[in-house]
């Protein structure tokens, strides 16, 4: 009879011995949540400081529209820039803010024509964290956009009638209701093939809802056709609420419907953005 051969039990010897020579230690717990968020904030973060041209969009582009719009339409509009900043300020505080939320997405879509995206997805991490993260550090830019904006105000003689906590509740709104808004282009980030694409989809969107609302004009001097849309425009909305809490006229209604359009934004958008970051080929 055949003697038993040993090769199992030595290929057995050495995969233990290999093992060990490998990972000799525990094998450490995946991080939690809140852990992997801010990892990723820190990313966000990292490339900030190696690329801070990025910031250029929160630092010029505020301080530019301000004084571009306040000096070019004030006469015509209101008679006096001074008046007219008081009406513009809180509008186009709204307005700069959303407007820059399109680059949520933009980094998101970077990050997929890059690989990298295909790389976080077998981390075993807390899957949303890679997003949560960067929508973290871009409320950090919308604050960053905001404080300028206010101080640049009130050196130009803008005066809000509610205060520090009018301005901080002002502030408060415009973070909630853009954090909410960037699962839009995050969505949009998935799906597009390209930067470009994303860019013109988003402006696509972002101009009319800007610019045909009451950021520059009461709505009741547009036409009687054009006033139900500014209405019920989400940047409408928001500018209500801003423009009030600044001048210490915000009702509960104001501050309702802008939390209101926040959670249905992000009822409609993370869910589906999420299901596209799991099942993206």
């Amino acid at each position: 009879m055949n003697k038993p051969t040993t090769a199992p039990l030595q290929d057995r010897v050495d995969s233990v011995k290999l093992h060990k020579a490998i990972a000799s230690g525990k094998r450490p717990s995946p991080p939690n949540p809140a852990a992997s968020t801010m990892a990723f904030a820190t990313r966000a973060l990292l490339r900030i400081k190696h690329i801070p041209e990025q910031l250029f969009d929160v630092t010029a582009f505020p301080i530019i529209f301000l004084l571009m719009f306040t000096y070019l339409f004030g006469g015509a509009i209101a008679g006096s820039t001074s008046d007219y900043l008081q009406f513009l300020l809180p509008g186009i505080l709204a307005m700069t803010v959303c407007q820059i939320t399109m680059y949520t997405g933009v980094d998101l879509n970077n990050d997929i024509r890059k690989g990298i995206f295909d790389r976080f997805r077998t981390l075993p991490i807390w899957l949303p964290s890679a997003l949560a993260g960067s929508l973290l550090v871009d409320s950090v830019r919308y604050i960053m956009a905001s404080s300028i904006m206010i101080v640049l105000g009130l050196i130009l003689g803008f005066r809000p009638e509610g205060g520090i906590v009018g301005v901080l509740g002002a502030i408060a709104l415009i973070i909630v209701f853009c954090f909410s808004l960037s699962w839009i282009w995050t969505t949009l980030g998935i799906v597009m093939r390209s930067e470009k694409s994303l860019m013109m989809a988003s402006m696509m969107v972002l101009f009319p809802l800007t610019f045909v609302s009451n950021v520059f004009v009461e709505p009741e001097t547009l036409p009687g056709w054009l006033q139900g849309f500014v209405s019920i425009n989400p940047i409408s909305l928001l500018v209500d609420a801003v423009r009030g809490s600044m001048h210490g006229t915000a009702t509960l209604q104001d501050i309702s419907w802008v939390l209101l359009a926040s959670a249905v934004l992000i009822i409609l958008f993370a869910p589906l953005t999420m299901y596209l970051y799991r099942n993206k080929k």
